[in-house]
């Protein structure tokens, strides 16, 4: 037990590895939809320490990011969003069960995934510079440009991990900027998760509008992407992508009765976890547990406590998740045209509509097109 989930220092700090994504995109969902945030913080932590126990690894839970742009922008009601979260996870069940998603990791090659891999760092730090980072203005400039310094300076660091003292340094910051804990105290009170029960049209709506848009990153990404991650930062650990995808799938089809939103693994989250110090499950069930926590008892003061993590704070945590990302691309340098391919998917993926779909199908199709036509093209790549 001690080697699958361990409890320290390191994986304290590694348990906000993935806290710059989630949280922003959880409190967006949960705003435009209208949702109950008790029962949405509470389930999404429950499936964090769910994972940690089942794999033994930092392998994160993450909103299915597809969804929550479409849920945002175009104020998709909370019942549809729980039959979508349903009907993904029935689609993934069947990929999965009928060895579609066996097929996928053999044909794609290593070379599209860290493009993939690539694309989806780019798109993490551009949000992170773009839009965390700037948020406070040059107050919040002062406290990115710390904390960076911070992370630079103690990288790798395992006996002083860098996340601890910049998430202290954040609240620090939020109390100073005059954060009510008297607030936060006051509005303490136990809620637990309400029940629901989405419709068959809730289901079939949400798979038509949230579903289907979804599938195509959560294969690139939550499936492919992240096995090849695992095998990456764990080689003795190896995580099968029917692994992977059972369980995308069971808390897909369970969490939206409880109120829960759909969720995903991700490469990224995985990164950002190791990247800051997890190597075991200790640290998604830390992280787990301040969801929990947040759910059950202070869903009232939701709003002040959120203000403890400033968005600069959020912005630096993800802007190095993304260079942990960005970094995998490395492996590829040996090999001119691989690299060349996988930089080629890399910026597709961040840049075009539907992306990673279109990255991950032109950049395997272009892949095969050189290994049958051009000279001198590389062999597949061995995964």
């Amino acid at each position: 037990m001690s080697r699958r989930i361990r409890f320290d220092r390191n994986e304290l700090a590694g348990s906000f590895g993935d806290i710059g994504t989630d949280l922003p995109l959880i409190v967006g969902i949960v705003l435009a939809a209208g949702l109950d945030s008790a029962s949405v913080f509470t389930v999404f932590g429950a499936l964090q320490i769910l994972t940690g126990l089942v794999y033994g690894l930092p392998m994160p839970m993450q909103p299915l990011k597809a969804m929550a742009v479409i849920v945002i922008t175009q104020k998709v009601s909370g019942e549809v969003l729980y039959g979508a979260g349903i009907a993904v996870g029935f689609a993934m069940l069947l990929l999965t069960i009928t060895g579609a998603l066996r097929l996928l990791v053999r044909w794609i090659p290593v070379c599209v995934v860290r493009g993939v891999q690539f694309g989806l760092g780019l798109a993490l730090a551009h949000l992170a510079l773009r839009s965390y980072v700037p948020s406070l203005g040059v107050p919040g400039y002062a406290l990115a440009a710390a904390c960076t310094l911070l992370v630079l300076l103690l990288w790798d660091n395992r006996r002083f991990p860098p996340a601890l003292l910049v998430v202290g340094l954040g609240v620090a910051f939020a109390l100073a900027s005059g954060v009510s804990i008297e607030t936060i105290a006051r509005g303490i009170a136990f809620t637990p998760p309400a029940l629901h029960a989405p419709g068959l049209d809730d289901i079939l709506t949400g798979f038509l509008i949230l579903a289907l848009p979804q599938l195509p990153l959560s294969l690139s990404n939550a499936i492919i992407a992240t096995e090849r991650t695992v095998r990456d930062l764990f080689p003795h650990r190896p995580v099968t992508v029917e692994r992977i995808g059972l369980t995308y799938s069971a808390v897909n089809i369970v969490a939206p009765f409880f109120g829960g939103i759909p969720v995903c693994h991700g490469c990224g989250g995985l990164a950002g976890h190791y990247a800051f110090g997890a190597r075991t499950g200790g640290a998604v069930i830390l992280y787990g547990a301040y969801y929990v926590v947040l759910g059950l008892f202070l869903s009232g003061p939701l709003h002040e406590v959120l203000k403890l993590f400033p968005q600069p704070v959020l912005g630096v945590l993800l802007f190095f998740e993304a260079l942990a990302l960005l970094a995998l691309l490395r492996d590829q340098a040996a090999n001119a045209r691989d690299l060349t391919l996988a930089l080629f998917v890399g910026v597709l993926a961040f840049a075009l509509p539907h992306g990673f779909l279109v990255a991950l199908v032109a950049g395997t199709l272009v892949f095969y097109g050189l290994r049958r036509f051009g000279a001198g093209a590389p062999e597949r790549s061995e995964r």
